[in-house]
């Protein structure tokens, strides 16, 4: 007989996914981008990057929103709403879930994004300064305010639960993934959409962040720009994209028949409380995120398969990363295989753990782990197996995902095979 419960509280299990990325818009054409060791880096299209050190992102290249959206809808939606709601209309068909055969007051919405409408910020303030406020969009607040993916996607598909909005820089799609999973077992609803979004190039974004010189430089060669835990990194890629899962307890799951993709095991967040955004040296507040995730799951560091890494291709958060993956598996970090996707779609802030979390259930799914591309010159203080270059076969149960976002704010999700 199936356990229901796990400690005490419903296991959560993951039943639909659905992704927009700069590799593709399905599941399968991200994830077999993914294996193929392909980048979806390219010159910047969404925004003007001259004078600019970056001049190169991650984009959902050809993204035409009226082929999921009525046209009016969509012109009332900023991007990074649009994105999530293609997204979630692929999660929901994986899932098997159709319009009415749920009841909608038990589906929730939990969804990640960093920063909300950016592009559409600047536009309506180019408005506001060069011919007068007057003239700005009557939709401009419904459009940019970051909580508004998660409210379109509870108008757009009959979600009428528990609706939250987790807002934590690069942690937040993981975050609220795990949020969502802890609404399902407090018994708040039946299903939650969950993931994340963002789609905030801009001149703006842009400008922020190459101040900051957290960007990379490498324009010339934009496929091999993102090189994460290589010595060669200068700074991350910015990015977009989606990436939606379909959670539910595993009763209900299990009572109208669906197919289940994997289990959400384990859970942490943490705080660093120890910079703006420079991670700590020793890894110490992400390494409580991953103790804490691993407690929640009730495994041991030896059991991961597998980890999906943060790893943004910046000098100070790789080794950060691999300073913190030690630190909680000991000698054992050097056992197990860890990757970046990040190396091969760049950096879509919060919406980046929605997208890594599609690609640890397709990891847990096929056997397959995909490669950390990029990787050519080895930093000493980056010295575990990152996969380098070509994806890896292997019997994969238990996935450990990181996400460190700026503040210092740390989430950790494992991800298991589902078994009865």
């Amino acid at each position: 007989m199936t356990e229901m419960m796990r400690n005490g509280k419903p296991r959560v299990v993951v039943t639909g996914m659905g992704a927009m990325t700069p590799l593709g818009e399905s599941v399968p054409e991200f994830w077999d981008g993914l294996v193929a060791g392909k980048s979806g880096v390219g010159p910047m299209r969404q925004a003007d990057s001259t004078g600019y050190p970056c001049q190169i992102s991650g984009e959902v290249s050809d993204f035409d929103p009226e082929r999921y959206i009525d046209k009016r809808e969509a012109r009332r939606m900023a991007r990074f709403s649009q994105l999530a709601v293609a997204a979630t209309q692929e999660a929901f068909r994986d899932a098997g879930i159709t319009e009415g055969a749920v009841n909608g007051e038990r589906i929730g919405v939990a969804l990640g994004n960093g920063n909300g409408g950016f592009p559409t910020i600047e536009e309506n303030m180019r408005i506001l300064v060069d011919r007068g406020g007057m003239r700005m969009s009557p939709f401009f607040f419904p459009m940019i305010l970051p909580n508004m993916a998660s409210a379109n996607l509870s108008r757009m598909f009959g979600a009428f639960g528990p609706s939250t909005t987790i807002v934590t820089a690069c942690a937040a799609s993981t975050q609220s993934i795990g949020e969502a999973a802890e609404i399902i077992k407090r018994g708040s609803a039946d299903i939650m959409i969950t993931g994340g979004t963002e789609a905030g190039i801009s001149q703006m974004g842009l400008s922020g962040f190459a101040v900051m010189r957290a960007l990379t430089t490498q324009n010339d060669e934009p496929m091999r720009a993102s090189k994460p835990f290589d010595a060669d990194r200068d700074g991350f890629v910015p990015a977009e994209g989606a990436g939606i899962l379909i959670i539910e307890s595993l009763e209900h799951a299990l009572r109208r028949g669906a197919n289940i993709l994997a289990e959400i095991q384990g859970y942490g967040t943490s705080s660093d409380g120890h910079h703006q955004f420079q991670p700590d040296d020793d890894g110490a507040g992400a390494s409580r995120a991953i103790r804490w995730a691993l407690a929640d799951a009730g495994v041991g560091p030896h059991e991961i398969d597998y980890i999906n890494a943060h790893g943004t291709s910046t000098p100070m958060n790789d080794a950060s990363e691999t300073a913190a993956i030690k630190r909680v598996f000991g000698d054992a970090a050097y056992q197990v295989p860890v990757s970046s996707t990040k190396s091969m779609i760049g950096h879509a802030l919060g919406g980046a753990g929605g997208m890594e979390a599609v690609a640890c259930v397709q990891t847990i799914r096929t056997g397959t782990m995909h490669p950390t591309i990029n990787y050519t010159t080895p930093d000493p203080a980056c010295d575990l197996d990152y996969v380098p270059n070509a994806a890896r076969e292997k019997d994969v149960r238990l996935v450990l995902s990181n996400s460190f976002g700026f503040g210092g704010q740390n989430a950790c999700l494992v991800f298991a095979r589902y078994e009865d």
